[in-house]
């Protein structure tokens, strides 16, 4: 086994005529689409986050690779065919971040003519995804370079990390104290297959009948819409949808956090809490695992003309789309995918099988329960788009069991909500709003008694 990957080729051995000729029978064999020489790198850029680090090369043509894993000490190399070494490429080493939790350093040189080699120096074993994608909205070609663990971090743990990383606020009074919580918690980790269901959430002070059938922490899976190589939609100012949603879904978490309903504490659990792409299955399959109550996907609206302004909440639909705005709008989220990049190739079955349409007419209509809740709620803060909630075939809201709803917060495309989009102080009216519109609901749907297994 070799101790290191060489940036560049040893000088070649004299060839043969009749060598010559043979690779030269092959080179016309395979005709001119398959061959792409001389592609100029664009751009590139790397996304590193605790689910998955991505470093994505984009070009003007598709480009061939071949890669090689070793395990001690963990690396990748991967050859990409047809290109030569240039100021773009060499951009990728400065782009890696020290907190990285998979790239410890990227080392680049010319292999060969026509070869360029990357190394790509790991803090820890890795399954790799190397994949082209076709040009799509902004984007020309794309190679990316998927980086995920090899023993991937459960969502319920990442809900139990968070709450040893976010201290939680004083709870109101008859909220269960903070030791019964991280009692809850700590059942919860992961054991053996033959474990016992987890008992319900203990609770401080006396409860006795349904109250005490209940008692049990809430989890609310919030779903900031994109990320990553894909933005979202883009405002007139350059706002990105993206980043917007995100800062209401920490704002919102912090809230959620703080909150106890009928004494039964909420715990946020967010599908992204950082810049990086979140296939839609992935977003359904992770709510699915943390055995969500709730499911909010936040997002920021946008349309062809810049006079469309107000909020909108959207739930699923049995029926086709209320609206033919609505079905403009699911087709527009639902291509997340194309743009954010997927693998369509590899995706997991359990992923797959989490954007099939399971939804029940049950799962809907208290999807419309919350939806009504939380649009009276956003609608004192700012202006309705609709009056009610509307319904359409959003590929995030087929989360079996758990009612979701898809919020569209404002119109990032209008200059003036775009600026208001753009405000700590609304984000945090948002967030408050919601807030409300969650417990609203609670208040007439209190959530069911159940234990939660992992």
């Amino acid at each position: 086994m070799p101790t290191d990957f060489p940036l560049h080729r040893p000088p070649p051995t004299r060839l043969t005529r009749r060598t010559l000729l043979q690779r030269g029978g092959l080179v016309l064999s395979l005709g001119l689409p398959q061959i792409v020489w001389g592609a100029t790198i664009l751009a590139v850029r790397v996304w590193p986050a605790a689910d998955y680090t991505r470093v994505t090369i984009e070009s003007d043509g598709k480009l061939p690779t071949q890669q090689t894993l070793v395990s001690n000490p963990p690396r990748l190399a991967v050859d990409i065919e047809g290109i030569e070494l240039n100021p773009a490429l060499k951009e990728l080493v400065a782009q890696v971040k020290t907190d990285d939790p998979y790239i410890a350093g990227i080392r680049v040189g010319q292999f060969a003519p026509g070869i360029v080699r990357l190394v790509l120096d790991l803090k820890q074993e890795i399954l790799p995804q190397v994949f082209n994608l076709p040009p799509v909205a902004h984007y020309q070609n794309r190679l990316l370079l998927d980086l995920y663990p090899s023993h991937p971090i459960d969502p319920l743990e990442a809900l139990i990390q968070e709450k040893v990383r976010t201290p939680s606020k004083p709870q109101a009074s008859g909220a269960p104290a903070n030791d019964a919580i991280d009692q809850w918690l700590a059942q919860q980790r992961p054991a053996s297959p033959q474990a016992k269901p987890s008992p319900a959430l203990p609770q401080s002070g006396t409860v006795t009948g349904k109250e005490a059938a209940t008692s049990r922490l809430i989890v609310i899976a919030l779903d900031p819409g994109h990320g990553g190589e894909d933005p979202g939609a883009i405002g007139p100012n350059g706002t990105m949808e993206k980043e917007v949603v995100l800062s209401i879904a920490h704002l919102l978490r912090e809230r959620i956090n703080a909150t106890s309903v009928n004494g039964n504490p909420l715990r946020a659990y967010m599908t992204r809490d950082a810049d990086f792409f979140v296939p839609l299955g992935v977003r359904v399959s992770k709510a699915q695992q943390v055995q969500a109550d709730l499911m909010i996907s936040i997002h920021a609206d946008a349309f062809m003309t810049p006079s469309a302004r107000g909020a909108s909440v959207f739930a699923l639909s049995e029926h086709g789309a209320s609206s033919v705005a609505a079905r403009w709008m699911a087709e527009k989220e639902n291509r997340s995918d194309a743009v954010g990049g997927l693998n369509f190739k590899v995706q997991d079955q359990s992923v797959r099988m989490a954007l099939l349409d399971m939804s029940t007419s049950a799962q809907i209509k208290d999807s419309l329960k919350l939806g009504n809740a939380l649009l009276s709620e956003i609608g004192s803060v700012g202006k309705l788009h609709k009056g009610q909630v509307e319904q359409a075939a959003f590929a995030v809201l087929k989360a079996p069991a758990i009612p979701s709803v898809l919020v569209e917060t404002a119109f990032i495309s209008n200059p003036d909500e775009e600026q208001r989009l753009r405000t700590l102080a609304y984000q945090n009216q948002l967030a408050d709003a919601v807030m409300r519109g969650i417990e609203r609901y609670f208040s007439k749907n209190p959530p069911l008694a159940r234990n939660r297994t992992v």
